[in-house]
Formats: C-alpha cells, sequence, structure tokens
C-alpha cells in the first residue's frame, strides 16, 4: 500500500504542474473610482517537481502588463491593519485636532476598515485554485473463492483536480476586486460623515462656550444692576419696585447661567463621543476653519461613486454567472496496484459535468436585472448629489449673509445704544427698566450672532461633506 502511494504522488505531482501550466487564466486589471488602483493580471502558476502548486498573486498597479510567471507560493498576506488611537485627550481641541482625533479613534472608522481588510482578504481568496482531492479505493478482498483473503486485493490511488477553466478564476477576482473598491468608498463616506458630524458638533460645542460666557457676562450685569438699585431706592432715588424687577432679572439670568453650563458640558460630552471616548472634552478653541470650495462635480461626489462602484460590482457579479454556465471538467491521474500479480498501472479519468436541465439560467436573469437596479440607483445618487450641492451652497450663502449683517450693524449698534443708555441712566434720564431694555437687546443681538456663526459653521460642515469626493 505504502508502495502505491508513493508512486502516486509522483505521477500526481507531474500531472499537477501540467495542469498548472496549461489552466492558468489571467484576471483583466480593472478600474473602479474611490478604489486604491489597478490590480494586475493574475499569471499562470507555475511549480517545481514534487512541490506545491503556486496561486495567484494580485499587486497594485498604474496600468495593465502583460502576465507573468508567480515565483511566490500563495498569494501575499495583507498588511496587519493600524490601531485606534488611544490615550487621554489634549486639554484643549482645535478644529483641526478634533479632526485628527476622530478619524484616529472613532469606533465607526475603524468598524469601516476592518471592512476594508476583510474584502482584501476575500480579493486574496478569489486568488486560489480548488484544492485536489485525493481518492484512495480497494477492492476485491475478504471475499469468496480466489477473492478470499487479501491476495487478489486492488488498490487505486487517484488524485483529482477541477481544471477551474474558461475564466472562473478571473471572474472571482474581478468579483471580489469590485468588492474592495466598493468597500474602500464605503469607507470614505464613513470619514466624511464623521468628519461632518465633528464639524457640526464643534460648531455647537464653541457655540455653547460663547453662550456660557454671554450668560456669564449677563449675570454679572445683572448682579451690579440689582447692587445699584437697591442703593437708589434705600437713598429714596427709585422706587421699591424698581429693585424688585433688577433682582428679578437677576434671578432670571442665573438661571440662564445654569442652563448655559448644562448645555455647555453636554455639547463637550458628544464632541467626545464621536471619537468614541468616554467622558467629556475639556474645552474647545480656536477658530472655526473656512470653507473655501471650487467647482464642485457631482459625478465625482462618493454616493455617486458608491452608485458607480457598485454598478461595476454587479457586473462582475453577471459575469461569474455567465462563467458558471460553462463546463467545468475534472481530471484524476493516479496508480492502481495488483496483489495477485504483484503489477501496477496508470489510471486516469476526466469528469464533466451535464448541463442538461440546470444552464445557471435563473441567476443570469437575476445579475442582468440587478445591474439595470444599479445603474438607477446611479442615476438617482447623481440627481441627489446635485440637489444636495445645490442646497448646502445656498444655505452657506444665506448663512454668511446673516453673519455679516449682525456684525456689522445689529450688534454695533446695540452696544452703542447700551453704552449711551448707562450714560443716561447715571445721569438720571433714563429709567431702570430702560436700561434693563438696553442690556437685554444687546444680550439678544450676542445670541443671535453665536447662533447665526454656529448656523454657518453647520452649513459649512454640510457642503463640505455633500462635494467629500
Amino acid at each position: 500500500m505504502y508502495r502505491v502511494i508513493a508512486a502516486v504522488m509522483a505521477v500526481a505531482s507531474s500531472a499537477t504542474i501540467a495542469q498548472a501550466q496549461t489552466a492558468g487564466v489571467g484576471a483583466a486589471a480593472a478600474r473602479f473610482p474611490g478604489s486604491a488602483g489597478s490590480l494586475l493580471p493574475i499569471a499562470a502558476s507555475s511549480a517545481q517537481a514534487g512541490g506545491s502548486v503556486t496561486a495567484p498573486i494580485a499587486q497594485p498597479a498604474t496600468t495593465p502588463t502583460a502576465p507573468q510567471p508567480s515565483t511566490v507560493s500563495g498569494p501575499p498576506s495583507p498588511a496587519a491593519p493600524l490601531a485606534p488611537r488611544t490615550g487621554p485627550l489634549p486639554q484643549a481641541l482645535t478644529l483641526e485636532q478634533a479632526l485628527d482625533e476622530a478619524l484616529a479613534r472613532s469606533p465607526t472608522v475603524v468598524a469601516a476598515q476592518a471592512d476594508v481588510e476583510a474584502s482584501r482578504g476575500r480579493l486574496r481568496q478569489a486568488g486560489f485554485r480548488p484544492n485536489p482531492q485525493l481518492s484512495v479505493d480497494v477492492e476485491n478482498f475478504t471475499g469468496s473463492g480466489v477473492y478470499s483473503g487479501l491476495n487478489s486485493v486492488e488498490t487505486t490511488v487517484t488524485v483529482n483536480q477541477q481544471l477551474d477553466l474558461f475564466g472562473r478564476r478571473s471572474a472571482r477576482v474581478n468579483a471580489a476586486q469590485a468588492a474592495l473598491a466598493a468597500q474602500e468608498v464605503r469607507l470614505a463616506i464613513a470619514r466624511a460623515d464623521l468628519v461632518q458630524a465633528v464639524r457640526t458638533q464643534f460648531a455647537g460645542a464653541a457655540a455653547a462656550r460663547d453662550r456660557l460666557r454671554l450668560a456669564i457676562d449677563n449675570a454679572e450685569r445683572a448682579r451690579e444692576l440689582a447692587r445699584i438699585a437697591d442703593e437708589l431706592v434705600a437713598a429714596g432715588r427709585e422706587p421699591p419696585l424698581r429693585a424688585l424687577r433688577a433682582r428679578a432679572n437677576f434671578a432670571q439670568t442665573e438661571a440662564a447661567l445654569r442652563a448655559a453650563e448644562a448645555a455647555d458640558l453636554t455639547a463637550r460630552r458628544l464632541l467626545a463621543g464621536l471619537f468614541g471616548v468616554a467622558g467629556e472634552v475639556r474645552a474647545v478653541t480656536g477658530p472655526l476653519a473656512p470653507v473655501a470650495l471650487g467647482v464642485i462635480e457631482p459625478r465625482a461626489t462618493l454616493e455617486v461613486r458608491l452608485a458607480e462602484a457598485e454598478r461595476l460590482q454587479a457586473q462582475t457579479a453577471l459575469r461569474q454567472e455567465q462563467v458558471a454556465r460553462r463546463l467545468n471538467p475534472s481530471v484524476g491521474v493516479g496508480v492502481r496496484r495488483l496483489e495477485q500479480t504483484s503489477d501496477t498501472a496508470l489510471v486516469a479519468g476526466v469528469s464533466v459535468p451535464l448541463p442538461l436541465f440546470d444552464r445557471n439560467q435563473g441567476n443570469i436573469a437575476a445579475a442582468s436585472a440587478a445591474i439595470r437596479a444599479a445603474e438607477a440607483r446611479r442615476d438617482a445618487a447623481l440627481a441627489l448629489a446635485t440637489a444636495r450641492i445645490g442646497n448646502a451652497q445656498t444655505n452657506l450663502a444665506a448663512a454668511r449673509a446673516r453673519v455679516d449683517a449682525l456684525e456689522r450693524a445689529a450688534l454695533p449698534q446695540a452696544t452703542e445704544a447700551l453704552r449711551l443708555a448707562n450714560l443716561a441712566y447715571r445721569a438720571g434720564r433714563l429709567t431702570l427698566l430702560e436700561l434693563l431694555d438696553a442690556q437685554q437687546a444687546l444680550a439678544a443681538a450676542q445670541g443671535e450672532l453665536i447662533d447665526a456663526r454656529a448656523a454657518l459653521a453647520e452649513a459649512s460642515a454640510t457642503l463640505v461633506r455633500a462635494a467629500a469626493q
């Protein structure tokens, strides 16, 4: 038995080399929008006598090249993904630091990167050929007559191999490559979504910080005004009702201050949550980065690129189904040992499935329909991207005009009005209620400017996301 197996392994090695040299099929390099680059054609495998069959190698390239024999046994293992950043956050975050920390720490980005690594693993797996099958058959033993005992035993050891012909392997590789390209676009979308969320939340935290500062200033002014009112009432220059009104205004500003403190803490916690960090950001600082975008091409946006990648993925799926209907023969070669005469002989065979009933018609029709659906989704994504970009540009222009109006007119006028009101009140030409109205008008203008700047930052983040490529 052992002599038979040793003999068949030598024959199987030679047969495997011949099959590997004739059955290698090159995979055409293909580009997909948003992918890391096209892949080289899959080279025909080669092997040394007594060795294993080498599998195809897929490597990045900018231009397709002619197939070359592979000299590495098996596709290369993918590099280990980068680990997310850990450790404490900076004491005070600028917008640039916040974006960097979010992209380096966010669990959402980590998950999307893991999906890309999974697609790379499937691309690597697609390049492997089917494994050969070893079969051992023992016949004519422990029977009757001349077949009693083991003297008439016939032992056959064969190795069978599917040839993987007619573009099967190239279809698998192209489908896996298209899936990887689509997944890389999804990773870019995850990053763009995160950038938009961080920009928006950073603006919200900056607005909450400014509202807290405004609430502190209002409370200080209200406290000082209540003190002055009490002194004027004690001196008989104001009726007691004025002091009550001033103290009530001070109590309202104190309540607003507590609410502003809570809003500030909530905004900083939400910002830290985008980083995947428990607790809150200690402080946000620095100006909001201005947005300066040139001409935006809707066809280059991430959503349209993803729709196009999915369309190409559907095309490669159709190619796989079309290839699956073709014959997929298997060949076998082996050695037979006849104990009765102590002779050995070679055996060989071919197995071919007959496509009499199932010719993969249903799967081909489904894949064709999937292409039409993907094309429709691409057209819808293009129309939606065009609308989003237009709306984002309109909203950004309106938000910028609102900020300009408040900074140039409303706020300077309210500040000057309060200054004159203070002078008039000290000169006795203005009542306490009129001074309170002037203070409230300035606080309202300052609060509206904070809201307008936050809306401008949010509109900028929306436009950046809509134009992301």
